[in-house]
């Protein structure tokens, strides 16, 4: 591949429609042990917010040069404040969901020497009200957009996931999924699955070598009417299975630093992509390159089209 297709790419509209987080880090030094347990003290320097979840594919797609949407739930808290600011200055159109019964998902990571030294996650799954008024003109929604991309973080945003996919059918939109869990009828009918090597495992069990996996794989893929099924194999590279057989490409050799929001990266790069046009393997060659590029940087981060050229 000689370039990215930047200028087609500018016209791609993507909506995103998943599980919004906040990631929150907090970087400090480490210079001693506390007193009360055994555990190292962190003197806090710095602090930092990000965008995570469905909203880090929605960023990465704008760092990509692509028009995103983001639709999701949040809280009636500060994090969700946080999150529609972020969105706002990434030039992110959000279509935000304030689900007052619950907190909007946060992720706080404490950092020292930039290690991290522990995570407290705040999460609640949402009411029927919340999912009730996220469906709202789903159908419209839709329509107005080139790919739809849902991205399952198992936070409960995604639990009518059928019915979003159905829209997504109707509206005659491609639409991309990253999965979770084993039980992969609920993603019936998506254009593609990007499930990772452990998700994949969960889904159709182990496989004893790489023509027991593209039978199984297959065989998934035909059973959820899917056009086609992109496993991530982290050191491994990536594997395309469609109608025309197996496609493999191998990781890129790049320092792994970070591992993450990688997925977000290569979801909306291959979002970004088909919106350009390209078909699945030249697809798959931007969103590999693009996840050998991200796992060299700390935290939740994005690709630039720049980086990937």
């Amino acid at each position: 591949m000689t370039s990215f297709p930047i200028e087609r790419a500018s016209a791609a509209q993507i909506l995103v429609i998943g599980d919004v987080m906040l990631d929150r880090y907090w970087f400090g030094e480490v210079d001693r042990i506390s007193p009360e347990a055994p555990v190292p003290v962190v003197r806090v320097a710095r602090r930092e917010d990000r965008l995570g979840g469905a909203a880090n594919v929605a960023r990465n797609i704008v760092a990509l040069g692509a028009q995103a949407s983001l639709l999701g739930l949040v809280g009636a808290d500060e994090a969700g404040e946080k999150v529609a600011s972020l969105a706002r200055d990434e030039g992110i159109q959000a279509r935000l969901v304030v689900d007052a019964s619950m907190p909007t998902t946060l992720k706080m990571r404490v950092m020292g020497r930039q290690q991290q030294l522990l995570r407290v996650d705040f999460e609640q799954l949402p009411d029927k009200r919340g999912l009730d008024a996220l469906m709202k003109d789903m159908r419209s929604i839709v329509a107005g957009h080139d790919v739809v991309v849902l991205s399952d973080y198992a936070k409960g945003c995604l639990a009518r996931v059928e019915d979003l996919i159905g829209a997504c059918r109707e509206a005659g939109v491609p639409v991309l999924v990253d999965p979770k869990g084993h039980d992969y009828t609920r993603y019936r009918g998506a254009t593609i699955i990007t499930p990772n090597r452990l998700e994949m495992s969960q889904a159709v069990g182990s496989w004893k070598d790489e023509a027991d996996l593209e039978a199984r794989a297959q065989a998934l893929r035909q059973q959820l009417e899917l056009e086609a099924l992109l496993i991530t194999r982290s050191e491994q590279g990536m594997t395309l299975f469609s109608d025309t057989g197996r496609h493999h490409i191998d990781a890129q050799a790049h320092e792994v630093f970070d591992v993450s929001g990688a997925g977000d990266t290569v979801l909306a790069t291959l979002a970004v992509a088909r919106g350009a046009g390209l078909g699945w393997e030249a697809a798959v060659y931007w969103a590999n390159r693009a996840g050998g590029i991200v796992v060299g940087k700390l935290g939740t981060s994005v690709v630039t089209a720049g980086e990937l050229s």
